[in-house]
């Protein structure tokens, strides 16, 4: 296997590629590294311990289609032939056949899975230069891969919060387009009702520069770049529920 490699800035120099956070950059760096001549790494969840990422990033690198994940546990980066040429005195071809044959070049260089194989994914159009990297291709069995747009839980979240908050939030496209980006980040439902909680217990009964902070309790707000730090905020404990603590201990007051 050659020890060198080598990246291409339309790939890693995209508002898409510079969005992730910088654990996911940096695993995706590690993958390349380690990938075999063909771009295949057999061993993603080694590689996410030593470069200090979480399963989140892998998670990531998935659902924005910049790795292909397959059933056996192998991953390949999508656009290998973009960042690498290989001379063929030093190639060696990849072990893992059977997922190389599930897959084609596209007409810029990049792997997309074939068609008339069993597919988990959709496939996405590749940045040349002009243009973004194209439309996300979110896996559908893989525990890895991100998900398609019709199973993220839009109406679920959207009735939580209204349920919390006593508001009418509408299952619209601006909300949804803030739910969905951080459903590509890896953040499931559980993690939104958690942010909804942590967030009404907190700012229920305050003022913000003379407006009740309950009006920032909307979608905009939470739903926002802010989301991870909402989700780690530690929910205010009213006193009543402190009084309630020390009676079931049998302590005083």
């Amino acid at each position: 296997m050659a020890q060198r490699r080598m990246f291409s800035k339309k790939i890693v120099e995209t508002d898409f590629f510079m969005e992730m956070s910088p654990t996911a950059k940096l695993l995706y760096f590690y993958l390349n590294m380690s990938a075999d001549d063909d771009g295949f790494v057999g061993n993603p969840k080694t590689i996410k311990l030593i470069s200090g990422a979480t399963d989140d990033d892998l998670k990531i690198l998935i659902a924005k289609q910049f790795i292909i994940p397959f059933e056996s546990g192998v991953v390949v980066i999508k656009d290998w032939k973009i960042h690498n040429y290989i001379r063929k005195d030093t190639y060696n071809s990849t072990v893992y056949k059977f997922e190389k044959s599930q897959l084609l070049d596209d007409a810029n260089g990049a792997y997309v899975l074939n068609e008339s194989e069993p597919s988990t994914e959709r496939p996405r159009e590749v940045d040349t230069g002009k243009d973004r990297l194209g439309k996300d291709r979110l896996g559908k069995s893989n525990n890895m891969s991100g998900k398609p747009d019709d199973v993220i839980p839009y109406s679920e979240i959207l009735e939580y919060l209204n349920k919390k908050t006593g508001r009418s939030f509408r299952n619209v496209e601006a909300n949804k387009k803030l739910i969905k980006a951080r459903w590509n980040e890896g953040y499931k439902l559980e993690d939104f009702k958690t942010v909804v909680d942590n967030m009404v217990s907190n700012w229920s009964g305050k003022m913000f520069n003379g407006v009740p902070a309950e009006n920032y309790l909307q979608p905009k707000t939470l739903f926002s770049n802010k989301f991870d730090s909402y989700l780690n905020q530690v929910p205010r404990i009213e006193q009543k529920e402190i009084n309630q603590a020390y009676d079931d201990l049998g302590l005083p007051f």
